[in-house]
């Protein structure tokens, strides 16, 4: 996927990120669809007495020499009453952590299909406060943590304390703030830790080995290491330099665990990756694509299901 001007300047810009990176169906129909699925999951989740977080999640899977499947939707895209599904979804077809895209404006580290879903969702007056509402609900019936993925606007406009308090009040466990810099991150890592919200933090290509081990040393949950100097998208391949930048983060902290996101979307990318080395996988563009494209939410539904079971049997 080509990616504009604007977008690689901005990550460049933002190299200290290190990271680059807005009818509703019958909720019977939506159910059918991951009845099947949702057996064994609520099995597991009566065995366990909450809900862990990001790194504890990745902690009980390393013990099982098992690889995290971190699934990427937007909230609100095709609106929040299939977002509640997809969420159940996802879980109940082995997602290991979810991460829900908070729609944004001006999603800058974003691509096409993700910016498409955001103003999906933004039209239909999909907005924090109606997500929140959402979580709310849902998360109690989850069995995985969920990360919120969020632009620092919405952040600053809440304000960080009432922010965190308001999320982890929602079941939140993760956030990650894609367009905030390393040095401006003092503020919200200090109030996400008073409310046990585990700041993940990323690293790019581009990021200078000084600057990675400082990013790496300060993130919680696990890194985010974005796989290519661009946007958020599709790829036809995983560049083989991302199992070199994999082996730098792991001797920089091998305590750390770290997960590969941006570009992965088939169950080869995810198998290659894995083999790489990497703690986790994160999967966006291709989920959200399956949902969006969809001519109805019950097929939407479908796609992104037979999506996770894929990706996921290629981490068995």
């Amino acid at each position: 996927m080509a990616v504009s001007l604007r977008s690689t300047c901005f990550l460049q810009r933002r190299s200290c990120f290190d990271k680059p990176f807005i009818t509703a169906p019958s909720p019977s129909s939506h159910k059918q669809s991951v009845v099947c699925f949702r057996s064994t999951k609520i099995m597991a989740s009566l065995a366990t007495s909450k809900v862990v977080g990001l790194s504890e999640t990745f902690a009980r899977l390393k013990e099982q020499n098992k690889v995290a499947l971190i699934s990427y939707i937007t909230a609100g895209d095709p609106d929040l009453s299939v977002t509640a599904e997809a969420l159940k979804l996802l879980d109940t077809c082995g997602s290991d952590i979810i991460e829900l895209g908070l729609p944004y404006s001006d999603p800058l580290a974003d691509g096409p299909v993700i910016q498409a879903a955001s103003t999906r969702a933004l039209a239909k007056g999909t907005n924090l406060n109606s997500v929140l509402s959402m979580l709310t609900k849902v998360l109690p019936d989850l069995s995985c943590p969920v990360a919120l993925f969020c632009y620092y606007n919405p952040i600053l406009k809440r304000g960080v304390e009432n922010f965190m308090s308001t999320i982890r009040e929602a079941g939140v466990h993760g956030l990650v703030v894609p367009d905030v810099p390393l040095e401006e991150t003092e503020v919200l890592r200090r109030e996400a830790a008073k409310k046990n919200i585990e700041l993940v933090l990323l690293t790019t290509p581009t990021t200078p080995v000084a600057r990675m081990k400082a990013i790496v040393e300060a993130s919680e949950g696990f890194v985010y290491l974005v796989s290519a100097v661009g946007v958020t998208g599709t790829r036809t391949s995983v560049s083989n330099k991302v199992e070199m930048l994999l082996k730098d983060i792991k001797q920089a902290a091998t305590k750390k665990h770290v997960a590969v996101g941006f570009g992965i979307s088939t169950p080869e990318h995810v198998a290659q990756v894995a083999g790489w080395g990497a703690d986790g996988v994160i999967v966006g563009s291709a989920m959200v694509k399956a949902l969006g494209d969809a001519k109805s939410p019950e097929e939407g539904l479908k796609e992104l299901e037979l999506l996770t079971k894929s990706l996921k049997s290629a981490l068995i």
